[in-house]
């Protein structure tokens, strides 16, 4: 089989699956069903097992914790603290010392984009905070 019959027939098989995928997704959804009192239209409830739970309380929540709180605090961190927002500002401003105001703008805003996960970084350690006492205190 030469080349470009290969590539038709494996366009072919792809598509047939996205589609009858989509059609059976399609065919499984009820909109007339309305959401459970007390939940947003749209959100979805997920049901866990205990072996999942005790996966998720002794080793992914704990590590989750640990890496979020490491990123923020060397965000947060002084010039002297490699990655963080202040030294990447320290870098900028010897860029722009030594005439390079390209590098130095580059440098400006990436220290600003970083500084802007310290928000989503302490939502996601607070909701793995709140899980671990809702769910895994409780045992």
């Amino acid at each position: 089989m030469n080349r470009t019959s290969r590539i038709v027939i494996g366009g072919a098989v792809v598509g047939s699956v996205l589609f009858g995928g989509a059609a059976v997704a399609t065919a499984q959804e009820d909109p007339s069903t309305q959401p459970a009192p007390g939940s947003e239209p749209g959100s979805v409830t997920i049901t866990l097992s205990p072996e999942q739970v005790t996966f998720l309380c002794e080793q992914r929540l704990p590590k989750i914790e640990k890496r979020t709180s490491k990123l923020v605090e060397r965000i947060q961190g002084d010039e002297n603290t490699r990655g963080s927002a202040a030294w990447l500002r320290a870098r900028a401003d010897r860029e722009r010392e030594a005439g390079r105001e390209t590098t130095a703008q580059v440098l400006e805003e990436r220290a600003d984009r970083r500084e802007g996960h310290v928000d989503q970084l302490n939502k996601i350690n607070k909701w793995a905070t709140d899980f671990s006492t809702q769910y895994c205190e409780s045992k």
